[in-house]
């Protein structure tokens, strides 16, 4: 069973990617949980060798459930493109490099889908998925995970947002993640669905 978190409970977001940290910081804070990032902790970064985003989002939530004996959340998510048989997918932030340049990520993907002959709209559907992690100390871990579809397009479109999000659209909409307001894309953002998941079987209750 979940361990469900209390109001004013310290909530370590297992993470040191500033954009991801600020959205899930968003989602919680309603809550009134008091959420610390593992970067601004100086936590070290665990090595992520699982097999599935639900296997790499545990590693990183014990590892720093572990460090400071809270609990702790965490989110690893990717683009899947089904023209590159689901790549990037759990390497999608390795594909950006140590250095972090997703706009050398996201000309690959589309490189890629170019060689592969992946022109039209069909060819290019992927999607978002997005696993959250919960690790209470003493409890089993818990995943939440959630996905958004949609498909590719090129060149890149908006500044707003983070990762992949400016070549992806999602189904139903015509801006991309990364020209669509922040607002709008935590109602359907991949990790907004697996929030809900986590929000009804975790969060303090709301009243």
């Amino acid at each position: 069973m979940t361990q469900r978190l209390t109001r004013g409970q310290k909530l370590v977001v297992a993470s040191h990617n500033e954009g991801k940290v600020l959205e899930i910081n968003e989602l919680i804070g309603p809550f009134g949980l008091e959420a610390i990032s593992a970067g601004s902790l100086n936590l070290a970064e665990p090595v992520e060798d699982g097999d599935s985003f639900a296997a790499n989002a545990i590693i990183k939530a014990v590892a720093s459930a572990e460090a400071t004996a809270l609990p702790a959340l965490s989110d690893d998510s990717g683009l899947e493109v089904a023209g590159l048989d689901g790549a990037p997918g759990i390497y999608s932030a390795r594909w950006a490099g140590d250095t972090k340049d997703f706009a050398a990520a996201m000309k690959r993907v589309i490189d890629e889908l170019e060689a592969r002959g992946c022109v039209s709209p069909a060819a290019r559907r992927a999607n978002f998925t997005c696993a959250l992690a919960l690790v209470v100390p003493g409890h089993e871990p818990q995943v939440y995970e959630g996905k958004v579809f949609g498909q590719i397009v090129a060149p890149p479109r908006g500044t707003l947002g983070f990762g992949y999000d400016p070549i992806f659209i999602a189904d139903g909409e015509t801006l991309t993640f990364g020209e669509m307001a922040p607002s709008r894309k935590h109602e359907l953002s991949h990790r907004a669905r697996a929030f809900e998941l986590f929000k009804a079987a975790a969060l303090p209750l709301e009243g």
